[in-house]
Formats: C-alpha cells, structure tokens, sequence
C-alpha cells in the first residue's frame, strides 16, 4: 500500500510543480511580488513642487540633469513621467536636441517664372546707376529677368516687400565690399521700394554714418557710401565701399593723393565704428585682388603697420586669403558681444569673359539663358577660400558662385547708354537681374 501510495505521489508532484510555477507566474504579472523602493522605484515627476533632492540621493549625473529641469518646470500642466528614452530625457536636460538640417540654398535649378523682375528697372532710377539698368540702354532682349532659383530638397519664400520690412523692423542691413557688393546694395533697394509704395517713406541718413551721398556714382568718392532709413518700420539698408575688406590708410594725412596704406591685417574702420549699429551684415571681395587696381588707386599692402615684407603673403592670392580670414576671425570674436547680428559672407561673383580678358577684346554677347546647363549639385563652394575662411565660425558663407556662373547671358555685356563701342562689362551684371537672387537667398536665411 505505502509503495502505491509512493508512486502515486511520484506521479502528482510534477503536476503541482506546474500549478505553483503557475501562481507565482501570476503574482509576478500583478506585481505583488516586488519590493517596494528597490526593484519599482516611483517614477519621476518633472512638475514637483518639493526638491528632487530632498527625496533620495542623486547619484547619476543623468538623473541629475533631470532634476535641475524639474525645478524649472513647477508651472508646467499636468505632471509629466519621465519616458525611459535616454534621448528624450538628453533633450529635456537641456543638451542641443538633433537640428533639421539646414537648407543648401546653392544647389538647385533655375526655373522660368513669370512673375519676375521683382521690380521695374525704369522706376527704380532714384537707386540704380544708369549703367546698371539695362532696361535705359539698346539692349532689347530681356528674357534674363524671367528666371528664379529654385534650391534643391527645399522651398524658398517668394519676396515680399512689407513682410520683409516689418522683419527687419528697427534693425539695419549693412553691405560692405566692391561693386558687385554696391549692385546687391542696389538690388535690395529697388526690391524694397521700386514699387513706389515705399518711396517717399525712404529718407537718406548717410549723414549719420558720415557717408557722402554716392549711390549713383559709378566709383564713390570719399567718405564711400550710401545708407537710406525707411521710417515706417525704422528700417536702414546702406552700403560701405570696401573693395578688399582692408583697412585704408592714407600714407599722409596732409596729402591723401600720395596713396594709401592697405592694412591686410585691420578690417575696415567703418567696422570697428560701426558694428554695434548692425543687425544684418554682408561683406564681399575678390576682382580688386590684382596688381592694376592696386597700382591706380596708388595702394601699398601693409601688414603690423608697416610696408609688407612677409613673402608668404606677397602674392596677391595669399594676401587676399590671409585678409579674409583675418577679418573673419575677427567678426567671429565679436559675434558674442553683438548676440543679434548676423554676419554673411558672400562667395566669389563670376566673371564671363570670354576670348580674351576685359581690356584685350574679351566679350559676353549670349543672348540664350541657360545655355549651359540650369542645374548646380555639388558639396562644396567654387569659391574655395570664401568657404575656408568661414569654416569654424559663426559666419555663413552666401554661396552664389555656381549659380550665377550659368547666368553668362545677364551680364551688361556691350550695352550701355550712350550705345557707344568699347570695352564689354562682363563683370557686372543687369538690374533687375542675377543679384536679385543673392538677396532672396539672404532673406530666406534671415
């Protein structure tokens, strides 16, 4: 009997082995089992009204990061458990959350628009220089004007004249370097108040900047600049002449026209007098990198105040590069004085001559739009040594060489007022035109 009774019980203890794993199966899905405070802690709460602190040790820098945003976010709605996501609570702690990635205003693709020019060259002769505005010479085809930029993988905002002016409301936009600087300067105003609902809301405050009123002059005169203020928003666009972003001296005071020192290694006065004014600012240089612009503006490279004698910025290359890197380096350590100016600098403004240069018969008598090609993808700048310059400051590059390089057709080309034979600008360009498209880029990135 006791040996039946033995593997009866033999037979049985499998089966309530099996009933008791599954009871302690259940007891563990309710939850009865933990131990409080040790294997189910209470969750954070972000909105708690004592200190974090106060109720247990905090002993991961995590957790740490966590309770210090707790103690800012006591008016926050409902308390809020902290998700058990390493990347959300990084965020919350106040680490920079992973940023949508910038748009690459320089690839892209030209496209047809009717709805372009911007603005009438012919009713914006109180801004554009004649020269400039094709529309007053022989030239008679005008298809350039029809054309808008269309970057790759992202919109662009069409220009609005009064949205734009209540943005920029009480602040001013500064653009410092050459004529293709002076012709963007041209643009924005003739974009801004060519339409003549602006125009007598324009009023001239170079006086303020001791600026001499050269807005017209083909090569301003000294002191070099134009600065307008639109009262309705208290808005000021101007422009300071700067052809190589060098500090000019004169080489005696008592007799300017004996030359003038180029400081390679000082940024241009206007800048260090004035930067607390800006807001907005755009700085360019290239085509007076040459020895013939030198030698007749009677310009000598100076470098720590003295003529310079330093071969490896001898070249006008290199010495170009060392100033744009120098004036870059310097605006980026102000930027943390100025939190609310935006520096740009804008890339290399191509040129078109083609069989030969401007002075030995060289031209740009292309009519066709686009004739070679609409669309530019690449991963880096045509203007090398703009892009080096800006790299590892706060400064952004306006990159709009590839782009303007398809655009040979917008050029002044041979046209001009008088219709008389010479020279052909291959440099500059028609207005409204190509710069246009410079400004829409930089008001989108504003």
């Amino acid at each position: 009997m006791r040996l039946v009774c033995g593997l009866r019980f033999r037979h049985l203890r499998p089966a309530f082995l099996a009933i008791f794993a599954v009871f302690l199966l259940w007891k563990w899905e309710k939850g009865s089992l933990y131990t409080p405070g040790i294997l189910r802690p209470e969750p954070l709460v972000l909105n708690r009204n004592i200190s974090m602190e106060e109720d247990l040790p905090i002993i991961d820098p995590l957790v740490q990061s966590v309770t210090e945003v707790g103690k800012e976010a006591t008016s926050a709605p409902p308390p809020l458990t902290i998700v058990h996501n390493s990347e959300d609570v990084i965020n919350n702690a106040g680490t920079t959350p992973r940023q949508k990635k910038e748009c690459d205003y320089r690839n892209g693709k030209w496209f047809p628009n009717n709805h372009r020019p911007l603005y009438s060259g012919p009713r914006c002769k109180r801004w554009l220089s004649e020269s400039w505005n094709c529309r007053l010479t022989q030239r008679t085809d005008f298809a350039y004007e029809k054309f808008r930029w269309h970057p790759e993988g992202c919109g662009m905002p069409a220009f609005q004249t009064a949205q734009f002016l209540r943005r920029m409301q009480d602040k001013t936009i500064a653009y410092v370097g050459d004529s293709l600087g002076r012709q963007m300067f041209q643009s924005m105003m003739c974009m801004l108040a060519a339409s003549g609902k602006h125009d007598s809301d324009v009023e001239d405050v170079g006086s303020k900047y001791e600026m001499a009123q050269t807005h017209r002059a083909k090569r301003p005169t000294r002191p070099v600049g134009s600065a307008y203020r639109f009262r309705s928003t208290n808005t000021t666009v101007l422009y300071y002449w700067s052809s190589t972003l060098c500090d000019l001296e004169p080489l005696r005071r008592s007799n300017p026209s004996a030359g003038y020192a180029m400081h390679l290694d000082r940024p241009p006065s206007f800048l260090k007098k004035n930067l607390h004014r800006l807001h907005v600012l755009v700085l360019n240089t290239g085509h007076h990198w040459n020895r013939g612009k030198l030698k007749a503006n009677k310009w000598e490279m100076y470098a720590s105040g003295a003529p310079n004698n330093n071969r490896e910025i001898a070249s006008m290359w290199k010495a170009k590069n060392f100033t744009i890197h120098g004036v870059m380096k310097w605006l980026d350590a102000q930027l943390p004085r100025y939190p609310r100016l935006k520096v740009f600098y804008r890339s290399l403004s191509p040129r078109h001559f083609f069989n030969g240069e401007w002075n030995t018969g060289g031209t740009c008598d292309n009519k066709d739009p686009l004739a070679k090609g609409t669309r530019v993808f690449q991963n880096h700048s045509e203007d090398a040594d703009g892009e080096g310059a800006v790299k590892g400051t706060r400064i952004k590059l306006l990159d709009i060489t590839a782009l303007s390089r398809l655009r040979d057709e917008g050029h002044i080309s041979k046209y001009s007022i008088r219709a008389t034979p010479g020279v052909q600008d291959c440099l500059h360009w028609c207005l409204p035109g190509v710069p246009d498209t410079w400004n829409e880029i930089l008001a989108a990135q504003l």
